[in-house]
C-alpha cells in the first residue's frame, strides 16, 4: 500500500521543484521557466527545462520529465518510497507508518541485506589485517606511514590469500548464496564453484554519505593484475553517485572540498588534518559527482596526481563543476606526485600554503592549453591567442569576461586590447561545435517519430492547461472518453476533473502514477511548450486540428466496436457532422 494521495500531494507542494533540482543542476532563469544542462544524457546547451508554475521538468534534448518526486527517484536511483522519505524529511513532514507492497518490501530487505553483509565483511577483513595472515598488508599500511588509529578510523582489512575464504565466513554465519550474490563480494562459476572476488588485497570499505558500507576497494599485494579493483555496481552501490571519503568529508564545516584521485591521497589527508577530502571510486569524475559535492560546498580545489594522467582527469573533471556552479582552484604539488607524496616530504603546513596559492581554473587551463603551442613562433603565438579568446566566450556575462581577459593578459604577456577586440571579433564569427538545438528543430524532429493520434492528444492538453476558457470550449465537443489510448485517457480524465474544479495541477496528476516512463509521458505532454512560438490564429487551427483528429480516431473505434445498427447509425450521423465542428477560441 502505498501513501495516501493527500500525502503525496503535501510532500510534493512543500518542496519547491526549482528549490530541490537547484541543488543538483546549475539553473538559469529564462521567462517563465528555468533552464540548465540535463543531468540525465550529457549536452553542451542547456536543453532541461525546470517550471516552477507547473511544478515540473523536462528535457528537451532526451525526453526526460516528471516532478520532484520523480526527479529524486530517476537522479539518485531512489524508489519511490525512499524518494518521499528524504523529501518528507527535506520539509519537516512526518510520514505515517505504511505498509509496504510485496514487491517494495522485498527491494527494501535486499538493501538492508546487502548492507548487513557487507558490514560483517568490512569486520572480517579487519580482523584478519590485525591476524598474523595480515600481517604484510599491514606492514603495507605501516610503511606508508598510517597510524592504527587511521587504520581503525577508514576501517582498513586485508582479504586472506585463500580465494574462498570471505565465502566460508558468511556461510558459517547463516547468509545463503542467494543474498551473498547480490553483494557483488563473490564469483560464481560453473566450472570453478564459489569464489572471493577480493583476495591477497589491502580492502577499503567504501561507505556511503551516512557511514553505511555499500562497497569495497582493494589494492593487491604483489605483483597481481589489476593493481586496484573495485566491488561491482549492485542494489546500494552506484560509482558515480558516491565519493570516498564524503561520509567524513560531508560535516567537515570546512567551505571547501579536495578532490583527489585515490584511496590513499585521501586517508593521507584525513590522517594530517585535512577532512575534506573526497575521491572518485575507480571511475572517471562525472556531473552527478559534481552535483553530489554541490550538496555541502560552494568551493573546490582539485588535487590530482601532478603527472599527465592527473592533468588531464584534472582537465576532463574542471567542465562539471563549473557547469553545477562551484568555484573551482587547482593546487600544484610539484614536484611531487600526489598529496600523500607531499604531506610526507613538505607537511601539513606547506599543504596549507598550497590550498592558499591554488590557481584558478581558468588561469589553470589556459596554462595547459599554451604548451600545446611553440610561443617562439609568431603563427603559433596567434593560434595560442584565438584560443584563448574562443576560451574566454564560455564566460556569458560581460564583466565576468572582461575581468579574465585582464587576468590572462597579465599573466600570460598577451596585449590587453588585442585579445579584448579578438574575443568581440570570434564572438561575432564563432559557431560552437554543439549549436544549441532550437524548439523548431526539436518539434519538427519530434513529430516525424510520434503516433499521429499521440500528437493530437499531447498538442490539446498542453494547448489548454493554463487557458480555462480554451478548454472550457474545448470541452464542449472533446470529453476524456475520446482519447483512445488507455494512459492518454487516464491522464485525460484527471485532467478535466482538475479543469472542472478550477485547478490546473499536471504535476498533481504524477500522484497518480509511480512508474518512472509513465511520470516522463506526462511531463512530455504538459511541459513541452505548444504554443510558444504560435500566434493566436496558428493556435486555433493547431487545437482545432488536434480535436477533429481525437474526434475522428474515437467514432472510428466506436465504429468498430459497434454491437447493433442503431448505434452503428448513430456514429455515422456524427461521422457526418465531422467537418462542421470547430472551436473559436474568441
Amino acid at each position: 500500500m502505498f501513501y495516501s494521495e493527500d500525502i503525496i500531494e503535501q510532500v510534493r507542494t512543500e518542496n519547491d521543484i526549482v528549490d530541490v533540482i537547484g541543488d543538483y543542476v546549475k539553473l538559469q532563469k529564462k521567462g517563465s521557466s528555468y533552464f540548465g544542462l540535463c543531468p540525465f544524457h550529457n549536452e553542451k546547451s542547456p536543453s532541461f527545462s525546470v517550471s516552477p508554475h507547473k511544478q515540473m521538468y523536462y528535457c528537451f534534448g532526451c525526453g526526460e520529465g516528471g516532478n520532484v518526486i520523480s526527479f529524486l527517484m530517476k537522479y539518485e536511483n531512489y524508489t519511490f518510497i525512499e524518494a518521499m522519505e528524504v523529501l518528507a524529511d527535506r520539509a519537516g513532514i512526518e510520514l505515517p507508518k505504511m505498509e509496504y507492497s510485496k514487491e517494495a518490501k522485498q527491494e527494501k530487505d535486499l538493501k538492508t541485506k546487502i548492507i548487513e553483509i557487507n558490514t560483517e565483511a568490512a569486520k572480517y577483513y579487519h580482523y584478519l589485517l590485525k591476524s598474523e595472515r595480515g600481517k604484510l598488508a599491514y606492514n603495507y599500511l605501516s610503511g606508508r606511514k598510517l597510524s592504527d588509529e587511521t587504520i581503525l578510523r577508514f576501517g582498513l582489512g586485508y582479504s586472506d590469500k585463500y580465494s574462498d575464504n570471505l565465502y566460508k565466513y558468511l556461510k558459517n554465519k547463516g547468509y545463503n548464496d542467494s543474498e551473498l550474490k547480490e553483494t557483488g563480494l563473490f564469483t560464481y562459476d560453473e566450472k570453478r564453484g564459489v569464489n572471493d572476488k577480493f583476495w591477497n588485497r589491502v580492502m577499503f570499505p567504501i561507505m556511503d554519505a551516512n557511514n553505511r558500507v555499500i562497497a569495497f576497494g582493494g589494492r593487491v599485494m604483489g605483483d597481481g593484475k589489476p593493481k586496484y579493483l573495485n566491488s561491482p555496481e549492485t542494489k546500494v552501490f552506484d560509482k558515480s553517485r558516491n565519493l570516498y571519503g564524503l561520509n567524513v568529508a560531508r560535516s567537515s564545516r570546512k567551505d571547501y572540498m579536495l578532490i583527489c584521485e585515490g584511496y590513499m591521497d585521501v586517508i593521507s589527508l584525513h590522517q594530517a588534518g585535512f577532512n575534506n577530502a573526497v575521491a572518485a571510486l575507480g571511475t572517471a569524475f562525472t556531473s552527478r559527482h559534481a552535483s553530489l559535492i554541490k550538496r555541502y560546498v560552494k568551493e573546490v580545489v582539485l588535487t590530482f596526481d601532478s603527472d599527465e594522467a592527473g592533468i588531464k582527469a584534472a582537465l576532463r573533471a574542471i567542465p562539471y563543476l563549473r557547469d553545477v556552479g562551484l568555484s573551482i582552484k587547482v593546487l600544484s604539488m610539484k614536484p611531487y606526485k600526489d598529496p600523500d607524496e607531499f604531506i610526507k616530504a613538505m607537511g601539513k603546513e606547506a599543504y596549507e600554503e598550497r590550498i592558499k596559492n591554488a590557481t584558478n581554473y581558468f588561469i589553470f587551463q589556459v596554462a595547459m592549453e599554451q604548451k600545446k603551442y611553440n610561443m617562439s613562433d609568431p603563427q603559433e603565438k596567434t593560434a595560442f591567442h584565438k584560443k584563448v579568446a574562443e576560451m574566454i566566450l564560455d564566460f556569458n556575462d560581460e564583466i565576468e569576461r572582461e575581468n579574465y581577459i585582464e587576468s590572462v593578459c597579465e599573466i600570460f604577456k598577451i596585449p590587453k586590447d588585442g585579445l579584448a577586440k579578438l574575443v568581440k571579433k570570434t564572438g561575432l564569427t564563432y559557431v560552437g561545435k554543439e549549436e544549441k538545438e532550437t524548439y523548431e528543430d526539436y518539434q519538427e524532429k519530434k513529430q516525424k517519430k510520434e503516433d499521429a493520434s499521440m500528437q493530437a492528444q499531447r498538442i490539446l492538453l498542453a494547448s489548454v492547461l493554463d487557458r480555462t476558457d480554451w478548454f472550457n470550449k474545448v470541452a464542449k465537443v472533446i470529453s476524456p472518453e475520446d482519447f483512445i489510448d488507455d494512459f492518454y485517457r487516464k491522464v485525460a480524465s484527471l485532467f478535466w476533473e482538475q479543469m472542472e474544479n478550477g485547478e490546473a495541477n499536471p504535476a498533481k496528476i504524477m500522484n497518480y502514477f509511480t512508474d518512472e516512463a509513465e511520470h516522463k509521458m506526462v511531463a512530455e505532454l504538459f511541459v513541452s511548450p505548444i504554443r510558444a512560438n504560435l500566434d493566436f490564429a496558428e493556435q486555433e487551427k493547431a487545437i482545432n486540428d488536434a480535436v477533429l483528429k481525437i474526434k475522428k480516431e474515437s467514432l472510428d473505434k466506436k465504429a468498430a466496436e459497434a454491437s447493433d445498427i442503431a448505434q452503428l447509425q448513430q456514429i455515422i450521423k456524427e461521422q457526418s457532422m465531422l467537418q462542421k465542428i470547430h472551436v473559436s477560441l474568441n
